[in-house]
């Protein structure tokens, strides 16, 4: 964690509470318009999920400790190896640019290797400048390929 930040706690979410529900509610909104928040149910999945490790930032100044940040890292064997992939690292608008995105990242980064993953790969929108400026401060490698998305279209009733 950075040194200018000793009240930050980076730690690993292993149950659902609902200080959590609620920054998602809060969170998820900042990092995309696209999806909506996650449901309880939804959180209680990825919790759950061996494949998925939610990270939470929280600012432990006060008494009633905040949740000011989400990071999730997912780790899923394919025929070609074990891969590592970063999701949705959002950090409170009122917390950027002071090393929380870059503690949330590690945090994945070392469950990642603990894992025994050779490498991890994350996307990011062109857009979030800041981000992309910290991957690449980080040693990411911007790779030279092509991202595909295909959507389901809900049938109308």
């Amino acid at each position: 964690m950075p040194e200018n930040l000793p009240s930050i706690k980076i730690s690993r979410v292993t149950e659902l509470t609902d200080d959590l529900y609620q920054a998602c509610q809060r969170l998820v909104p900042q990092l995309t318009n696209n999806n909506p928040p996650p449901t309880q149910d939804q959180l209680a999945r990825l919790i759950g999920s061996e494949a998925s490790r939610l990270f939470i930032a929280q600012d432990m100044s006060s008494s009633r400790t905040e949740i000011i940040g989400l990071a999730t890292l997912i780790v899923y064997p394919v025929p070609t190896g074990l891969r590592g992939y970063i999701e949705d690292v959002v950090v409170e608008g009122s917390w950027r640019g002071k090393g929380i995105g870059e503690a949330l990242t590690l945090a994945c980064l070392d469950a990642a290797e603990e894992a025994g993953c050779p490498q991890v790969m994350l996307t990011c929108n062109p857009g979030r400048t800041a981000a992309n400026r910290l991957y690449q401060r980080m040693a990411f490698e911007q790779r030279k390929t092509n991202v595909y998305r295909y959507s389901f279209q809900k049938k109308q009733a």
